[in-house]
């Protein structure tokens, strides 16, 4: 089952005929590739690549988390470990739908 996480961002959520609201924030499933800081087991922070785009996430609420598991990633915390193949069908839909934008680093030539 493809696992879809949403959140409230900016305004209130109010889904209709299942389409997403303005300012309605998904869960982004990514790679654990790093433990960059650690205070103990609980208080860590990890780099995660979305399909290579690198990203400091707070790992306070998955203190099983491991190097090379895959996690949802909301608002800058992981909030869930989840398999590899069901984090690479999401990360797939969401790309197909362009949810991914925010991944990308702004353009700042323009």
């Amino acid at each position: 089952m493809v696992q879809l996480v949403a959140g409230h961002c900016k305004n209130g959520l109010d889904i209709k005929n299942n389409l997403k609201p303005p300012g309605m924030c998904l869960a982004i499933p990514g790679k654990l590739i790093a433990i960059t800081s650690q205070l103990d087991d609980t208080f860590r922070l990890g780099k995660v690549s979305f399909d290579g785009v690198i990203k400091e996430v707070s790992l306070t609420l998955v203190p099983e988390a491991k190097i090379n598991d895959y996690i949802m990633v909301h608002v800058g915390a992981a909030i869930s470990v989840v398999d590899e193949v069901e984090a690479k069908k999401t990360f797939d839909i969401l790309k197909q739908l362009g949810e991914l934008n925010e991944l990308d680093p702004p353009d700042l030539t323009t």
